[in-house]
């Protein structure tokens, strides 16, 4: 079960993510080398996102891939996205 946290401790745990203006959720784009490498990160990303039930926001273009996250059942930030922002931030470095 998922726990709701404010949103300024969220970001301190997290590196380049950003309060989303006009709502609670978080947001970081990341650029790859090319569609390819941008793809198979987004892949990865799905298959955690699914084993957590909990699902990004996101968009791509080519090389770049922009994600936001929030717990729409808890409307904010809790520790899902905490843990997804951590293992997108492993997966895309």
């Amino acid at each position: 079960m998922f726990k709701k946290m404010e949103l300024n401790d969220l970001l301190s745990q997290l590196e380049g993510w950003k309060a989303v203006d006009g709502r609670e959720a978080i947001e970081k784009s990341y650029s790859f080398k090319d569609f390819e490498s941008c793809f198979a990160a987004m892949g990865k990303i799905a298959i955690k996102a699914e084993d957590m039930n909990h699902h990004p926001e996101w968009f791509n273009v080519y090389n770049r891939l922009d994600v936001t996250l929030a717990t729409h059942d808890a409307n904010g930030v809790t520790s899902y996205d905490l843990e997804l922002a951590k293992f997108i931030d492993e997966t895309c470095a």
